[in-house]
């Protein structure tokens, strides 16, 4: 496993040489509530960027449903709990996924992120640090609703896309959720994306009922990313354990999440020192620049 992490950690660092150093940019991906799709659209997203030729790093940031590694298939020996508990380090922890996607899987240790000793604070910042300029994004997927540890993720990340369906439950949490942060005084920038939707229209109308209260009562404007149609597929892939965007490309899921990664890329990036890995964590932990 060390010579895994080495070899990990070699071909990252030779690539980046090759280049000039990027800016990483830092996303969080949430859902007002459960049940919404959220994990395995984080997965199938990140996939979807990586076959764009982009380098990602999806973080499974869920505390207590933590399933990436399990739509993989795959199992994960290390998570967050051992970089926290200085057992491993972020080159040990990162696992690689098909395609050459790279992911963290989740674990308890989420519970004890910001109850952090001095110490274990350092190597964490230090850790994650690492990975400054190394990926083009790195992919937080948080659990559902509104706990500290995911008020932390959305305030502290570039942008956060919140996941909803056409259902009047998911779509009024959604708008709890957003209505909560902003509450709180941040200043988030946040884009819309509708699963499971019928077909385009219920789509573009669930978007706009959320765009209308969130510009109206929030002063907040909330710009749809895009729209997932629901797909039998999906299903079918989650039960393989595989993403659906690799068991089945041409199904509608697959084309409409492709669009989505596409279009993401093009949204302009903020001004300089607001984000990457170093903003990151200069916002979630306070730390001084």
């Amino acid at each position: 496993m060390n010579d895994q992490a080495e070899a990990l950690r070699h071909l990252v660092r030779n690539r980046g040489r090759q280049e000039v150093e990027k800016t990483t940019r830092v996303v969080t991906i949430t859902s007002g509530k459960g049940g919404v799709g959220k994990s395995n659209f984080s997965l199938n997203f990140a996939l979807a960027l990586r076959q764009l030729g982009k380098k990602v790093l999806l973080f499974d940031a869920d505390i207590g449903m933590a399933n990436i590694d399990v739509l993989m298939g795959i199992s994960s020996p290390y998570s967050l709990y051992h970089l926290l508990k200085q057992q491993k380090t972020i080159w040990d922890i990162i696992q690689e996924g098909p395609t050459g996607i790279h992911f963290i899987a989740g674990g308890s240790g989420f519970k004890d992120l910001l109850e952090l000793s001095p110490e274990e604070l350092t190597y964490f910042t230090d850790q994650i640090g690492k990975l400054h300029g190394e990926y083009d994004f790195i992919l937080f997927d948080t659990g559902a609703g509104l706990s500290k540890e995911t008020v932390k993720f959305i305030t502290s990340a570039e942008l956060t896309l919140v996941v909803t369906t056409p259902e009047p439950t998911s779509i009024t949490d959604a708008y709890a959720l957003i209505k909560m942060v902003k509450a709180m005084d941040h200043d988030v920038q946040f884009n819309l994306i509708v699963n499971r939707a019928e077909d385009r229209r219920e789509g573009k109308a669930t978007a706009d009922k959320i765009a209308l209260v969130a510009e109206r009562f929030l002063q907040t404007p909330l710009p749809l990313l895009g729209i997932v149609l629901d797909d039998s597929h999906v299903t079918k892939a989650v039960k393989r354990q595989s993403p659906f965007l690799l068991s089945y490309p041409g199904s509608d899921a697959s084309r409409d999440v492709m669009t989505i990664a596409k279009q993401f890329c093009d949204v302009p990036k903020p001004a300089a020192g607001a984000s990457g890995v170093k903003g990151f964590l200069h916002k979630m932990f306070r730390l001084s620049k």
